[in-house]
């Protein structure tokens, strides 16, 4: 997804494509030595001194709504100063496990989940719900819920802004081939059924066009962590390997294209603007680009809820355990994603506020009688029950060993079985290790 609204979530994949656990491994000898501090040296509680906030690459664009926030804060704070530091996308994961190591950690950091994990692990990072009753009336719960990780007690980190997915169908396709485009799939279930009434119809078209993953087991009710995160325990449930030959058979049977298997496959969204299959999921701002890509989409685009559970993309804010001055941090950071502020962010980007209050504005809640107006409207009412699907300890080497087993299986190769334990092993052999 090309635009800038998923610029802003997708890091989390960015983060696991340069290794979060793994970076984290190769100097563990760092962070453990570096036992973190009492958080409170320096400090009398008072809201003064000076703090800095880290953000990701979200400057020059945003630098002039990041100086008001910053401003706004001082002036209800006279005592307090927010220096402002901007870091590059590429390479963001290892520079703030760097700056963690070498004791430079910034007092309030932009961190998503998966990259906060590490950090809250070896005690970097503040409990920031630790003596707060709020947090959970402020905040969207899968939000929140995302900073709450197994095996350590608290939240590590304000949740900041938010995304989810929507399904796009293509109407001219689904019509062409037996298909209701007022009535779309609501379910996996669903989504199966349509497919192979599609490709009786069209056996040259799709409306599937993708592989299972972790999401796809949590979403069929599988425990993909155990109690602690500490194991992989998705091979351990037969609705797991039921899953998997479910979407064995189908492409067996070619309800989905024969590349989804390659290692240089598009992508459903890719082939859905490209007018070769039916079906795509995408943010909220997604229809732009599609259009953009290929006018001829215009106007026979429909919109839909995502199928069962809506997958949340989050991006948040964290406080040093080591910062100086914690009373200040956490002040500034329980600030800077107050509604007031997430909403005027939300005005100037396509994204969406993680306060609870903001999902009535009708910024978000009105639909304006276009499908644009009617995919913002669907993401913000799923923000409501959206979860955090894949688990934040599943970093790329690990989600890459599940895609190749996953795809064994759908050649024929494996059996759903013998791949997931495979991947599993190899998966909690990483785990150990990182």
């Amino acid at each position: 997804m090309s635009n800038r609204t998923h610029s802003l979530f997708r890091r989390s994949a960015l983060a696991r494509a340069v290794g979060v656990i793994g970076a984290a491994a190769a100097t563990a000898a760092l962070l453990t030595s570096c036992a973190a501090g009492d958080g409170d040296a320096g400090s009398d509680g008072s809201t003064t001194g000076t703090i800095t906030l880290q953000t990701w690459a979200l400057t020059p664009k945003f630098t002039s709504y990041l100086k008001g926030v910053a401003s706004d804060f001082e002036k209800a704070h006279p005592g307090a100063k927010v220096t402002l530091t901007d870091q590059p996308g590429d390479g963001y994961a290892e520079k703030v496990l760097s700056q963690a190591a070498s004791g430079s950690l910034p007092d309030v950091i932009n961190l998503p989940p998966d990259i906060a994990y590490p950090l809250a692990k070896r005690g970097f990072l503040a409990d920031v719900g630790a003596g707060s009753s709020e947090l959970e009336k402020t905040y969207v719960a899968g939000a929140l819920d995302a900073y709450e990780y197994k095996g350590l007690d608290g939240a590590y980190g304000y949740p900041w802004y938010l995304n989810t997915d929507v399904n796009f169908w293509n109407t001219t396709m689904l019509s062409a081939c037996g298909l209701d485009p007022a009535a779309p799939p609501a379910t996996t279930d669903q989504l199966f059924e349509q497919a192979a009434t599609m490709h009786a119809a069209c056996p040259d078209d799709y409306l599937m066009s993708r592989k299972p993953g972790l999401g796809d087991f949590t979403l069929a009710g599988v425990d993909v962590l155990n109690s602690d995160g500490t194991k992989f325990v998705f091979a351990d449930s037969a609705k797991a390997a039921e899953l998997l030959e479910r979407y064995t058979a189908a492409y067996r049977d070619g309800l989905l294209p024969p590349s989804v298997l390659n290692s240089d496959y598009l992508g459903n969204s890719t082939l859905f603007t490209q007018g070769k299959v039916a079906w795509t999921t995408g943010g909220a701002t997604s229809l732009a680009d599609f259009e953009k890509n290929n006018p001829s989409l215009k106007g026979n685009v429909a919109v839909s809820a995502a199928l069962d559970t809506p997958p949340l993309y989050v991006q948040g804010v964290s406080v040093s355990a080591k910062s100086k001055h914690p009373a200040t941090a956490k002040a500034f950071a329980d600030f800077l994603t107050n509604a007031k502020n997430q909403e005027a962010f939300a005005r100037l980007v396509n994204i969406f506020p993680s306060t609870v209050s903001s999902q009535s504005d009708p910024f978000f809640s009105k639909d304006d009688g276009t499908t644009n107006g009617r995919a913002r409207v669907l993401a913000n009412e799923a923000l409501k029950t959206a979860e955090n699907l894949t688990p934040v300890q599943a970093n790329s080497a690990m989600t890459t060993v599940l895609d190749q087993q996953i795809a064994l299986a759908m050649k024929g190769d494996v059996s759903a079985k013998d791949a997931l334990q495979t991947a599993q092993n190899k998966m909690n052999s990483l785990l150990a290790n990182g």
